[in-house]
């Protein structure tokens, strides 16, 4: 891909929360763009460091000893291994890094939040 990618325009085509949308691959990566809200189930991602940063809105992610909550142009790596969830009261945008092909829901499958794989946008 060349052209340039216009995240504003990217998050307007979403109209679900918690299924990402994959806006870009590189380097065995995916750049995923999701909106978000409500609370996420508790899961670990066993192999698979990723990266969330927020785009729009307020966006948190729930350790078992801690919240971190974030705004607009904060990030936050989470490494492989650590149970997480992540929540937002009101309705954020958030990109997502992470290795393709990774599920959304890690080591658990919920019927309601486990989203298909490598959905482009």
């Amino acid at each position: 891909m060349t052209d340039g990618i216009s995240l504003h325009d990217k998050f307007a085509l979403i109209d679900e929360h918690w299924r990402p949308k994959v806006v870009a691959r590189l380097n065995g990566q995916e750049v995923k763009l999701v909106k978000v809200k409500g609370v996420f189930p508790w899961h670990t991602h066993n192999s698979e460091d990723e990266m969330f940063l927020v785009w729009k809105g307020r966006f948190r992610v729930e350790f078992r000893d801690r919240i971190v909550e974030m705004g607009p142009g904060e990030a936050i790596v989470v490494p492989h291994g650590i149970e997480h969830r992540t929540a937002a009261d009101e309705e954020a945008e958030v990109l997502i890094f992470e290795p393709a092909e990774v599920c959304n829901t890690g080591d658990i499958v919920d019927p309601e939040f486990t989203a298909p794989q490598g959905v482009a946008i």
